[in-house]
């Protein structure tokens, strides 16, 4: 059984995760503020806490931040964090919190549910959708 906690305001949100991951193997547990999140890892460590980015009056960042910072002071478990992103500009904040992967909104499923498996497993996930398009060098023509 896998335990996943969401904080998350936005119904949409939830339900975008909740169809992506449901099934008789996960629970996805639910928080609407940022500020409940320590509080339920402590309650049931979870197996994975998704992040939106955006919670109410204290966002994912500040929430991941606050997660990695009481883990390393040995107040909380440490858990793997996967954060749901506005913008591509958003995933430099999101390293440095120190969360173990990202995706960007809007929730595909499929990229999602491999994002999750990824991250629980014990890797990294950085979602390649919106990132600037690769371009190769053209050579100069001569006359």
């Amino acid at each position: 059984m896998t335990d996943i906690l969401v904080a998350a305001d936005a119904d949409a949100v939830v339900d975008a995760v909740r169809a992506a991951l449901g099934g008789p193997e996960v629970t996805v547990r639910r928080v609407t503020s940022g500020a409940a999140v320590a509080p339920a890892v402590v309650d049931a460590t979870p197996d994975l806490v998704i992040l939106d980015l955006q919670i109410g009056n204290m966002g994912g960042m500040a929430v991941c931040l606050d997660l990695r910072l009481e883990a390393g002071a040995g107040r909380l478990p440490d858990v793997p964090i996967l954060m749901l992103l506005d913008r591509r500009p958003d995933v430099f904040l999101a390293r440095r919190a120190g969360a173990d992967g990202f995706v960007l909104k809007p929730l595909e499923p499929l990229r999602l549910a491999k994002a999750v498996r990824t991250v629980l497993e014990g890797g990294t996930y950085e979602d390649p959708s919106g990132a600037p398009p690769v371009t190769v060098p053209v050579p100069a023509r001569s006359l």
